[in-house]
């Protein structure tokens, strides 16, 4: 070394330290972070890669809360739903009670009814009170709303539906007519016609409801014949109507699971015999008759569901109802009887809002929104039942209303206690599916979703212990060798003072 102005090789010590310091530095930067990319110099593309994951990872978190917010916001409302069945529970005991006219007396009748009164006034004071943050749950608060309800629909239930920044058209197109169960008694006159006084014209007549035997005698009208079945149409569940010389027996209800079940036991020598309604139309005779005589075994005619679609969704039929269940829609629509009677397309009614708005999805979009509808519990709202001139609710069953257990009509008030018990255990059970199968599932797919794309996030991001103490021990020697050499360049631009 002869040249002093510019040591070299001193020069070259210095680079190298100062590399041998920024690797020191950066993987003590790693090893205390827990973090091999802390900016984007580290990794650019691994620093894109693991930002968009931390994103995903964000969504998901959110997700997760909104489906457990939305569990324990069901969770909340079910609870009331119980209580409030087992009100019913209770109100239909007492009603069965009641019904033991003779084996009561007139003060513990009362006594029922006011019971029944302050189990009424519970099941308001629940269906006001029952509130999640503040807002009322079954009040009505979270059903659907909708607007043109068409005239030929009975009632309208929509449990949920996708709806965007347009209203929702509910669309039914009914392909086979819902129709009664039944048959003609053709007597040829309007009274019977026995062949002596004595003899009885006897038939066992049979419904969905149950069946009961009924005897006539010579000369019995029409009329008197309608009546009498009338009187047991509840225990038959078979109504009578008598026209000219025909006697019509009809199921007093609608669908497949409705039926007549007609058998002569004794003609007593009446002429006529049996004919089969018209499949399509219970309102006109079949082409089938049998004569009373040649009647061996019960002549059986079977009722007929509806059938037909739901926004173009095949439907399921039941009586006078079509539901459907769907990820776009899930309604149930019950005719009135001539909309049920009537094939051809009804526009049911328009959803324009409501329902409780669920996003359970890390993205924000409508296939992650879910919308459940949450209708009224309240004693005016439940029950629906028409008894065929009037339509009767539950708070019908007060002390000033007609189904009162002090002397109003026991058998219509225990059929609207059995409707509001379907539509509350109904309702608690398609709360009980959205949680289980919906939210409950959305959870557990959230929670896979979010520890796989953590893994992702840390193989990219996170730092490697095990490589990152190496690579310390590594730069730390070599942090050392490089401050002795430099050290040892420094020394040797001293030789030069040798020469002088």
């Amino acid at each position: 070394m002869s040249r002093i102005n510019n040591n070299i090789n001193s020069l070259i010590a210095q680079r190298v330290t100062g590399q041998q310091n920024a690797a020191l530095s950066k993987s003590l930067e790693r090893l205390s972070t827990g973090l091999r990319i802390n900016r984007g110099g580290d990794d650019p593309a691994g620093l894109i890669a693991s930002e968009v994951l931390r994103g995903e990872k964000a969504a998901l978190t959110s997700a997760i809360g909104n489906a457990e917010r939305a569990e324990q916001f069901v969770a909340t409302a079910e609870g009331g739903l119980q209580e409030i069945n087992a009100l019913l529970t209770e109100v239909q005991s007492l009603v069965g009670q009641s019904a033991n006219e003779a084996g009561l007396s007139q003060e513990e009748k009362e006594a029922n009814q006011l019971q029944i009164d302050n189990i009424l006034t519970t099941i308001d004071r629940i269906a006001s009170t029952t509130s999640f943050q503040g807002t009322k749950l079954l009040n009505g608060n979270f059903d659907f709303q909708v607007s043109s309800v068409a005239a030929t629909v009975d009632s309208l239930n929509i449990n949920d539906a996708k709806l965007g920044s347009d209203n929702v058209a509910v669309q039914a197109l009914v392909t086979q007519s819902a129709q009664n169960a039944g048959v003609f008694l053709s007597l040829g006159d309007t009274s019977l016609d026995l062949t002596s006084a004595v003899s009885s014209f006897v038939f066992e007549l049979g419904g969905a409801e149950g069946t009961r035997e009924f005897s006539f005698g010579s000369g019995a009208t029409l009329a008197d014949m309608a009546t009498q079945i009338n009187t047991f149409k509840d225990v038959t569940g078979v109504s009578a109507v008598a026209s000219g010389d025909y006697l019509e027996l009809k199921s007093t209800e609608f669908g497949e699971d409705a039926f007549v079940s007609f058998n002569i036991t004794n003609d007593g020598g009446q002429t006529g015999g049996v004919v089969n309604l018209c499949a399509v139309d219970t309102d006109l005779l079949g082409p089938t008759a049998t004569n009373f005589t040649a009647i061996t075994a019960a002549i059986r005619d079977e009722g007929q569901d509806l059938a037909g679609t739901i926004n173009g969704i095949a439907a399921r039929g039941d009586g006078k109802t079509l539901s459907v269940s769907s990820d776009a829609l899930a309604a149930e629509v019950t005719l009135t009887t001539a909309g049920a009677q009537a094939t051809g397309s009804t526009a049911v009614a328009t959803i324009y809002g409501g329902g409780a708005e669920f996003n359970l999805g890390a993205e924000v979009n409508l296939n992650n929104q879910v919308r459940l509808g949450i209708g009224s519990v309240a004693a005016r709202e439940l029950g629906q039942y028409n008894d065929g001139t009037k339509d009767y609710f539950l708070d019908d069953l007060g002390s000033s209303g007609d189904l009162n257990v002090v002397d109003g009509d026991l058998t219509d008030a225990q059929k609207v206690i059995d409707q509001a018990l379907r539509e509350v255990s109904g309702q608690r059970g398609r709360l009980g599916a959205f949680q289980k199968n919906v939210v409950g599932s959305t959870i557990n797919s959230l929670s896979v979703a979010f520890e796989n794309i953590s893994a992702a996030e840390s193989a990219i991001r996170d730092t490697d212990f095990a490589e990152a103490t190496a690579e310390l021990a590594r730069n730390q020697v070599l942090v050392a060798a490089a401050n002795q050499v430099l050290g040892i360049a420094n020394s040797q631009t001293s030789q030069a003072l040798t020469l002088l």
